[in-house]
């Protein structure tokens, strides 16, 4: 064998070594490589698109609880991607997304024992969200006394007009949705506004320029925590946002001022008569607006299970039609149903459900909804209907 054989075949055997060690390394650091991809994968989280000042598809405006996810995400050293999805869908929303594990968390659920049941597992709460009193900033806003005499927006079928009914001292004014209160406030039509509060806090912020003052209220039905949401089977991702929250909560407090959420602490009214609605946060009982005694017309419901039915309703319809269908509004009055169409009222009902009305803003629930779970929808509805809207 010549030097030139030698040198080669040794050149052959470092280098066949050299492959050797690098391919034994790989395997040895696989698992690990895996590991590591699998703990940075996006964090994900399920929000609306256009439910300011919580969510946001706008990059300049992402929403609190974006940016409270967005925080959270920093923290354990992962980067945040979104689901998203309509929150007026209700309880749908959470099944749809974070339950069908769409995505990993959902910032800003009602933190309540029986929100979903054992299907949700929660954080340590991260704030506090309920109902505020809107005034001029040199008006006291201490408690109900200081209501007295006083002109005062309510939202229809909410726990401050259910606090305020018995109050003959105190005006009351209904209005339909916080920012009709505090349009209400602004013209002059009111003297106090007593509505949802981080949505008032955000029109203070971001339409009245910082006018009002926002005062956060405590009482029965009132006020409620809130935390982050995960699927049952995500213990351990709760686990670990749980262990960064402590470290978060100045930001998370400047997060809520930018925004112009009121967390601070509330003034303490009483016990307002409530009850517990399907989607677990206390709402209040319906509020005496009735003219006359006369009951709802009794009729034979259709097979299905009210119970159920009700509690779709609740949990998605009544963003439009009304917690239990209690309705101001004639037009989308659900109640009177039999009175409007008679015998046609449960093809009437079909019709709508599965085709919608999307010119009046009413989507097809057929794809939403098995027809096993829209029949007991409709069995739920007899059970309320009346000839007038205003029992």
């Amino acid at each position: 064998m010549t030097r030139n054989e030698v040198r080669k075949r040794s050149r052959d055997a470092r280098l066949g070594q050299a492959i050797r060690a690098v391919l034994l390394s790989t395997l040895l650091m696989a698992p690990a490589v895996s590991a590591g991809a699998e703990e940075t994968k996006p964090l994900r989280f399920c929000a609306d698109p256009t439910n300011l000042p919580f969510s946001s598809d706008d990059p300049g405006k992402p929403g609190l609880y974006l940016e409270i996810g967005q925080a959270v995400a920093e923290k354990l050293g992962r980067a945040v991607s979104y689901k998203w999805y309509k929150s007026y869908f209700g309880k749908r929303t959470v099944r749809e997304t974070l339950l069908s594990k769409q995505c990993d968390a959902m910032v800003g659920l009602p933190l309540v024992d029986d929100f979903m049941g054992p299907a949700v597992i929660f954080s340590q709460p991260i704030a506090h969200e309920g109902y505020a009193l809107v005034g001029a900033k040199d008006c006291k806003l201490a408690g109900i006394d200081d209501l007295k005499g006083l002109r005062v927006a309510v939202q229809y079928e909410s726990a401050p007009q259910n606090l305020l009914a018995s109050r003959d001292d105190i005006q009351k004014v209904t209005v339909l949705s916080p920012d009709e209160g505090m349009a209400a406030l602004a013209q002059g039509k009111v003297d106090v506004a007593f509505i949802w509060a981080p949505v008032a806090g955000w029109l203070n912020k971001t339409t009245y320029d910082d006018k009002y003052q926002v005062v956060s209220t405590e009482g029965d039905g009132l006020l409620w925590k809130t935390a982050i949401g995960f699927a049952k089977a995500s213990g351990a991702l709760r686990d670990e946002v749980d262990g960064v929250l402590p470290s978060l909560q100045p930001e998370i407090a400047a997060l809520f001022a930018k925004y112009g959420v009121p967390n601070g602490a509330p003034v303490k009214f009483g016990q307002a008569d409530r009850t517990t609605s399907s989607t677990g946060v206390s709402e209040p009982t319906t509020v005496g607006q009735a003219t006359t005694t006369e009951k709802p017309v009794q009729t034979a419901a259709a097979t299905g299970d009210i119970k159920a039915g009700r509690e779709t309703f609740n949990g998605t319809c009544a963003h439009c039609h009304g917690p239990d269908a209690v309705q101001s509004e004639r037009r989308i009055d659900l109640r009177l149903l039999k009175k409007r169409y008679g015998a046609d009222m449960e093809a009437t009902f079909w019709k709508t459900v599965h085709e919608g009305r999307p010119a009046k803003g009413m989507p097809s629930w057929k794809d939403v909804f098995s027809d096993d779970e829209l029949k007991n929808v409709y069995a739920y509805l007899q059970t309320l209907q009346t000839s007038d809207s205003s029992n």
